[in-house]
C-alpha cells in the first residue's frame, strides 16, 4: 500500500517526503523543507523538526503537543529559496484539529541554505485562529 504523502503533494509519502526524513535525499528548495517539515509534525517526527532548524534559533529539545492533529497544509507563496537561492521565505496555513475545533496556524517562514542543506530559521507567525 502506498500512502498519500501529508503535504499533500500528490506523491506517496516514500518518494515525497519520506526521502527526506529517512537521509536519503535532502529537500532541494525551501519550499521542500517546509513541506517535509510539515509532513513531519503530521506524523509526529519531532527528531526530524530539529535536524532541520538552524542552529542559530535551534531550542535545545521540542516536542510534538500530541492533542494536535494536523489535517492539511496550503502553500500561500514562495520567495526566492530556489535551486540557486541562498535564503527563501514561504508562506502557509497549517490547518489543524485542537479539542474538536478547527484551527489553522498562517506563517511567513524564512529559511536559509548552509552548505548545500535547506533550514528552517524563524518566522513571522500570523497567529493561530480558528477556522
Amino acid at each position: 500500500m502506498h500512502q498519500r504523502c501529508p503535504c499533500l503533494s500528490g506523491d506517496t509519502y516514500s518518494v515525497c517526503c519520506g526521502r527526506y526524513h529517512s537521509g536519503a535525499a535532502s529537500p532541494p528548495t525551501a519550499e521542500w523543507l517546509m513541506r517535509s517539515r510539515y509532513s513531519a509534525f503530521y506524523l509526529g517526527n519531532a527528531q526530524y523538526v530539529l535536524k532541520t532548524w538552524h542552529q542559530q534559533t535551534r531550542p535545545e529539545s521540542f516536542e510534538l503537543d500530541p492533542e494536535i492533529t494536523w489535517r492539511r497544509l496550503d502553500i500561500v507563496r514562495t520567495e526566492r529559496g530556489g535551486l540557486l537561492d541562498k535564503e527563501g521565505i514561504v508562506e502557509f496555513a497549517a490547518h489543524y484539529r485542537e479539542d474538536g475545533i478547527a484551527r489553522q496556524q498562517k506563517e511567513i517562514s524564512r529559511f536559509l541554505k548552509v552548505d548545500r542543506q535547506w533550514y528552517y530559521l524563524d518566522a513571522a507567525a500570523e497567529g493561530l485562529a480558528s477556522a
